[in-house]
């Protein structure tokens, strides 16, 4: 079973499939302040915005990185 890690900023959350990852480094030049191959966890989510973090996973050639949008659903109900 392949095995997906999750790195999430409370807005968007960043999924990574270490078995389709083609280490093409597209992401890490792209946004180098965020992605640090060299380093663990190797994904800092906090180094830019959610857009330019979308924007870049989307150009991810193997489809190793992915987002979702966190909704109503993963927030803490309200409590009066």
């Amino acid at each position: 079973m392949d095995k997906i890690k999750e790195y999430s900023n409370g807005e968007v959350t960043i999924t990574w499939e270490p078995e389709k990852c083609i280490h093409s480094a597209i992401c890490a030049k792209g946004l180098p302040m965020v992605f640090k191959p060299r380093e663990r966890p190797w994904i800092t989510i906090d180094a830019a915005s959610t857009e330019a973090l979308v924007n870049q996973i989307k150009l991810c050639p193997s489809g190793a990185l992915g987002y979702y949008m966190n909704g109503e659903v993963h927030k803490e109900a309200e409590h009066l």
